[in-house]
């Protein structure tokens, strides 16, 4: 039986993951620019870094502009009494569910980029995997840690 998810990521988190995105194909950019000097400089053949450029303007293409939007429709999650149900995917689908007992820990963080946005990331525990929510509300991913830690009994730690 294929329940409906109800929650969903903040739509900031398009604008964060799309920042992220430019900001590593700028350093790559530059890295592939170092790579043109020296090949000038050396009199070595251009074509490896013209299709290192058709490759870097592809990917930022399609990692900055058409994945973030994506990644956000076809991510789904909720929590129930006995377990976390997490939907993702786009072009290859998972659907997973995470029992509350093998639930060992939950943690929320977030990078610069995503502080900026006020977004955080929620990773739950269990002694296989960490399964990963990121690009929630950071008063959300608060609440969403202690529902899970009460629904699976997980005692507080404070560092």
């Amino acid at each position: 039986m294929q329940r409906e998810l109800s929650q969903k990521l903040h739509p900031d988190y398009i604008k964060a993951s799309k920042v992220s995105s430019i900001i590593s194909h700028v350093v790559t950019l530059l890295l592939v620019s170092g790579w043109l000097g020296f090949a000038l400089w050396k009199d070595w053949t251009l074509i490896p870094v013209w299709i290192a450029y058709g490759v870097v303007l592809l990917s930022f293409i399609v990692f900055t502009w058409i994945v973030p939007i994506y990644e956000y429709r076809s991510f789904k999650f909720d929590v129930f009494e006995e377990e976390l149900e997490i939907y993702s995917g786009i072009l290859f689908h998972s659907n997973k569910l995470v029992p509350m007992v093998r639930v060992q820990h939950v943690e929320v963080g977030s990078g610069p980029i995503m502080r900026k946005y006020e977004l955080a990331s929620l990773s739950v525990v269990t002694a296989a995997t960490k399964h990963e929510i990121k690009g929630l509300h950071k008063e959300d991913a608060e609440a969403l840690k202690q529902r899970i830690g009460e629904l699976a009994k997980v005692d507080e730690q404070h560092d």
